[in-house]
């Protein structure tokens, strides 16, 4: 049987949906290894979401807390708020007490990737402060580490992205990933996916 990744996001304005299209290429890029895409659900009325500019949803399914359980790992994805991540998958993570009362999540790896407003804005302590969740759930957190190569070191341009994942810089919300930014989100995909398949390999 094939191994099922799934990719699991929130994106208010569509930069983090955009890494999450590049991760599931690079999933579905391992031979044997199945990627799925789904959104939360989201948790402001559309009153306020058009106050604040944010576009239309696209068209990914919204997965409910108990359909994690199907997967044989998750990457999950979302916005910076306070360096932290978005309420919308804070109330997602909340919901998911019932799993973890089974502990049905427990030894699953999981994987992270991110946007945030500026170079300041947390994409070290989002991915610190999500590590509790996964903890609680005896996920197996898979970082990147460093294994995207040299162009993590590169200093001449602005790139979102670190070891514990991809990431994008959204400043305003005008800039969008960069072609770099996207190729460490499709690596993280490719290398998350085989670590995922050699787990369930050796199960």
């Amino acid at each position: 049987m094939a191994v099922k990744v799934y990719v699991v996001y929130y994106s208010m304005y569509g930069h983090v949906a955009k890494l999450a299209d590049e991760i599931k290429k690079g999933v579905s890029s391992v031979e044997g290894v199945e990627a799925k895409i789904w959104q939360v659900p989201e948790t402001l009325p559309e009153e306020v979401l058009g106050k604040m500019g944010a576009p239309p949803k696209l068209d990914a399914p919204i997965i409910t807390p108990q359909e994690l359980a199907d997967a044989d790992g998750i990457l999950f994805g979302f916005p910076t708020r306070f360096g932290m991540m978005a309420a919308q998958m804070k109330a997602f993570f909340d919901a998911t007490g019932g799993l973890w009362r089974e502990q049905s999540l427990a030894g699953k790896p999981a994987g992270i990737f991110f946007s945030t407003g500026t170079q300041g804005g947390g994409q070290e302590t989002t991915a610190l402060t999500t590590v509790t969740q996964l903890t609680h759930h005896g996920m197996v957190f898979v970082p990147v580490g460093y294994t995207f190569g040299a162009k993590l070191f590169d200093m001449d341009k602005v790139q979102g992205g670190s070891p514990y994942g991809a990431g994008t810089f959204a400043a305003d919300g005008s800039r969008w990933p960069s072609e770099m930014e996207l190729e460490h989100a499709f690596h993280q995909g490719q290398y998350f996916a085989g670590i995922a398949k050699k787990l369930k390999g050796s199960a």
